[in-house]
């Protein structure tokens, strides 16, 4: 079987409860640079999961190899495949991605500082053709489920706080009507308050709107507080996974992305001083 065909039967063979799969897929940068080492997940269609790890650990490449967004910074998925609603995606242009149904919200939010949020909003219909009265339909629907986007539709995105612009670029995210978001670090920067009510729209739209999210955080706290699975990784590689109560209750992630040790939270002084050994190092 050629190669070609291997992966379209791969595509046809992925289950239809999963929105995305990711097989076995190595990220290169510049040709050289290995970054993600045969990564492999899978998001159930209507569902929220988080994707764990530090800093550093390849969660934006990952995200950025789902909706094809690696070419502009000189990264190519070399190995494995990309499978998105059952066809395999990952030679897709961006905004083919985008009229597919999956859509990037990108870490920083990345609103147009200079236009108003409504207009922000309405850009993130650029791929639609159904019509103006659709439209201005979903910008209602979006205004319903963030109000204060309603309250400041006209003020510059510039000029609005950090949760207003993450509200905005969800808000835009939706208004291209996607079946699932690729959601990278929403809560950066943002008051703990602020990130409890972002998460809890995230959750609404789940289950009001059945939108998958892939769920990009550091957080790991308020991630596995709404995701139901949880993929963690470190340098590049898939560590651990499992339903996220089971990942919530489990002592490496607790020690090592909670902060707690032995049922109590650690101070900083001996959060650099780790008794355990991570055991996927052992």
């Amino acid at each position: 079987m050629s190669t070609a065909a291997q992966k379209h039967a791969e595509a046809q063979a992925a289950p239809a409860d999963q929105i995305l799969r990711l097989n076995n897929i190595e990220v290169v940068y510049d040709h050289v640079i290995l970054v993600l080492k045969g990564v492999s997940l899978e998001v159930p269609r209507g569902g929220i999961v988080a994707l764990l790890g530090a800093n550093g650990a390849g969660k934006t490449t990952t995200l950025k190899a789902i909706s094809n967004l690696l070419h502009s910074e000189r990264g190519d998925v070399t190995k494995g495949s990309v499978i998105f609603d059952g066809q395999e995606v990952q030679d897709l242009s961006p905004n083919e991605l985008v009229r597919r149904g999956c859509i990037q919200v990108m870490e920083g939010r990345h609103c147009f500082g200079h236009l108003t949020i409504e207009e922000n909003l309405l850009n993130g219909a650029f791929t639609r053709k159904d019509g103006r009265a659709a439209i201005a339909a979903d910008l209602e629907r979006v205004y319903g489920y963030f109000p204060r986007l309603r309250e400041r539709r006209e003020s510059m995105a510039g000029y609005t706080s950090g949760g207003e612009q993450q509200m905005c670029a969800i808000g835009r995210a939706l208004m291209s009507r996607p079946k699932m978001i690729l959601l990278d670090e929403p809560s950066m920067g943002l008051a703990p308050q602020i990130v409890e009510e972002i998460f809890e729209i995230v959750h609404t739209l789940n289950e009001k709107e059945n939108v998958s999210f892939l769920l990009a955080e550091q957080n790991t706290f308020m991630a596995l507080k709404f995701a139901r699975y949880g993929y963690i990784l470190e340098n590049g590689r898939v560590v651990m996974d499992g339903e996220a109560k089971a990942l919530a209750d489990n002592e490496d992630v607790k020690e090592f992305y909670l902060g707690i040790a032995e049922g109590k939270r650690k101070s900083f002084r001996e959060g650099k001083h780790y008794k355990r050994r991570k055991r996927w190092l052992a």
